[in-house]
């Protein structure tokens, strides 16, 4: 008899009779580890590897040179081979947060900021006595101003008070400070004609919206200041911009447009546009519910990702409305034209950038080949939030989980949790690296052999691969391969064939493995549940073996069985789904087996299953198991088998011998 929780499991109460079948759930693969950039400890869906650098980005400079994260890398080789869906989850040590920006409104007062980032810059070489001093300066499109500031010694200028900010300046204005006129009152100063680009930190009262960036860490930070071929002096490829066009106060409407960060004017390359949005809350174009507003961040009490503020869900894939500054209730009028009164608030034709966000690449990363009990700058104490995250299966769907980067010498507590939680889910295959790349083979033999479950897998020898980021040769462990092998075989076959061999399992991404395996090295490691990486002439480096590390020898111990396994689950589990709070009557018994057996039989019919028996009847549902209120079904399966093991006998036979019948 099943065994039963003392709760329900699932709370849907009716099921009428045009019961429609549940079609299972298209899942990919999911990565946990570090990256340049991207939503830090938020699992975000990817669809293809220009998706994954836009959000999460490809290369990064450490010191002289240009590396890649494994998890970049594990994405490209996923998608080139076939992949469609890939679940990220960002990992991170230290404190991230995302940068902002601001963006001015139409009627903007312009006043000069009381403390001005590029006044103190302009005016950090003046000299003079210690104390209270007053200067004016003009220029730009805006009026003259003048301001207080106090010095400290003789070059040290310590506060600037704005005394008279002026009004009507914008961003880029140059202000110009004449030299012999700096208007010191007392004391003595020299300097050079001072000027003064403004930037969106050196005006205020004139915001009447905040963007935010979905990605966190410094390097979503850029310069407002333009180049005069229309780049920003920081911008890189890897930040953003956004751009303000097609304002019109008549409508009350403008277009926001998000722009790669290394972009010119003349030459822009356009992210995401949304056309069309306004500041009116009661619009169906406000600009909050069109772009989004939610801040989602990981709750470690909970153990799940939770909205912390915001009321409309992220559109965008690069940022967020912060704040609305300017008041918009009743913005339009009843012909839907912008009010008088409010036609200031809307945002003036712009291009602006980010900036304020903390977070960069910790110190004494290890990349490639050489990761050991730090991988790639972060410890197992990094992984434990997503690890313990991706254990509910409510929230993420995924049939194969790796984490490039994780070895088993060296974080074999964090692994632990993996695979406990890789149990406990029962819909995916872990894919565990043993060894760094100067392990041996008996090295790996040693590791694999402390795990025992149908859940995980292991590969051996690690594999040389161009990486597509910096044009570098370089070495990887097996993990960064193997959910691509596993989604090109889902491509052209079914999970229910073996992701292995010739056919399915050549590593079209590797020029070479690290170790080219002998007949005698295959078999020791295949004895030890290692599936060895193989080269073959002129068939190139494949896969060669499909066991999980299940020691007991059953029909789990191969991969193609435990996946099939768990695609046949994962359907079926939907079915029964709709079975709770039904009534244990024969006709609710009928629904789940009409859809089950057919289910069942086309798998057989292309060769997943050699045999199968469901009962779910008067036999297993008695009367005693239907008052305890509950539904008993006995699902039996004969799963496929490999051919591994090819034995070709040629017999010689003299002239006029008969061949056997």
């Amino acid at each position: 008899m099943a065994n039963f929780p003392s709760s329900p499991g699932v709370s849907l109460n009716e099921i009428d009779n045009t019961f429609i079948s549940p079609t299972p759930v298209a899942v990919g693969a999911a990565i946990i580890g570090p990256t340049w950039k991207g939503p830090v400890e938020i699992p975000t869906i990817v669809t293809s590897y220009t998706d994954f650098v836009n959000r999460f980005g490809d290369s990064f400079e450490s010191g002289s040179d240009t590396y890649s994260f494994l998890t970049s890398i594990s994405a490209y080789n996923y998608f080139v081979e076939g992949g469609e869906s890939l679940l990220v989850a960002r990992v991170v040590s230290g404190s991230y947060t995302p940068a902002t920006s601001t963006v001015h409104a139409i009627d903007e007062s312009g006043v000069i900021s009381t403390d001005t980032d590029a006044l103190l810059t302009s005016l950090a070489g003046v000299t003079g006595s210690a104390g209270t001093y007053t200067i004016s300066g003009s220029g730009g499109t805006g009026a003259s101003f003048t301001a207080s500031i106090t010095l400290t010694s003789g070059t040290a200028v310590s506060t600037i008070t704005a005394t008279n900010g002026g009004s009507g300046y914008s961003v880029g204005d140059v202000i110009t400070i004449p030299s012999g006129s700096l208007g010191f009152l007392g004391g003595t100063a020299v300097g050079t004609n001072a000027t003064i680009t403004l930037d969106a930190n050196d005006i205020v009262n004139d915001t009447t919206l905040t963007l935010e960036t979905l990605s966190e860490g410094a390097i979503m930070n850029s310069s407002g200041t333009h180049n005069s071929d229309g780049t920003l002096t920081n911008g890189t490829l890897d930040n953003i911009r956004f751009e303000v066009a097609s304002s019109n106060t008549n409508q009350g409407t403008f277009n926001l447009i998000i722009r790669q960060g290394d972009d010119k004017s003349n030459d822009k390359t356009i992210l995401e546009t949304f056309n069309g949005v306004n500041l009116d809350p009661n619009s169906p174009r406000y600009i909050s519910k069109v772009v989004g507003d939610q801040v989602v961040a990981y709750d470690a009490t909970l153990n799940q990702t939770v909205i912390s503020s915001g009321d409309y869900a992220n559109n965008s894939r690069y940022v967020r409305i912060k704040s609305i500054s300017k008041p918009t209730l009743n913005y339009f009028d009843s012909t839907g034209t912008a009010k008088t009164a409010f036609t200031g608030s809307i945002p003036t034709n712009q291009s602006g950038s980010f900036g304020g966000a903390v977070g960069t690449i910790k110190g004494g990363a290890n990349f490639y080949k050489d990761i050991a009990a730090q991988t790639q700058g972060l410890v197992s104490a990094n992984y434990t939030n997503m690890v313990n995250l991706l254990a509910n299966t409510n929230d993420y769907k995924f049939n194969v989980l790796s984490t490039p980067g994780l070895l088993n010498e060296h974080h074999a507590s964090t692994i632990s949790s993996i695979i406990n939680n890789t149990i406990k889910r029962g819909d995916n295959i872990y894919i565990l690296d043993t060894v760094a790349y100067n392990g041996t083979l008996n090295d790996a033999i040693a590791q694999a052999t402390t795990r025992n479950t149908s859940y995980a897998s292991t590969y051996w020898p690690w594999t040389q691969i161009q990486d597509p980021a910096t044009g570098k040769n370089v070495f990887v462990p097996a993990s960064t391969m193997i959910p691509g092998v596993y989604a090109h075989t889902d491509k052209v076959s079914n999970s229910w064939n073996a992701p292995a061999g010739i056919s399915r399992g050549g590593l079209s991404t590797v020029l070479r493995a690290k170790i080219k395996l002998s007949e005698a090295n295959k078999t020791a490691l295949y004895d030890q549940n290692i599936n060895p990486i193989a080269t073959f002439p002129r068939k190139g480096v494949v896969v060669f073996g499909q066991k999980t590390l299940q020691k007991e020898t059953t029909a789990l111990d191969r991969i193609n069985v435990r996946r099939s396994l768990l695609e046949l689950k994962e359907f079926i589990g939907q079915v029964a789904d709709n079975l709770v709070f039904e009534n244990n009557t024969a006709t609710t018994r009928n629904k789940f087996l009409s859809e089950v057996n057919p289910y069942l039989e086309i798998i057989q019919q292309k060769g997943g299953l050699f045999a199968f028996k469901v009962i779910m009847d008067d036999t297993n549902n008695t009367d005693d198991v239907i008052d305890r209120n509950q539904l008993v079904g006995q699902i039996y399966i004969q799963p496929s088998r490999t051919a591994e093991f090819v034995s070709l006998d040629f017999t010689l036979l003299p002239t006029g011998a008969e061949f056997p019948a």
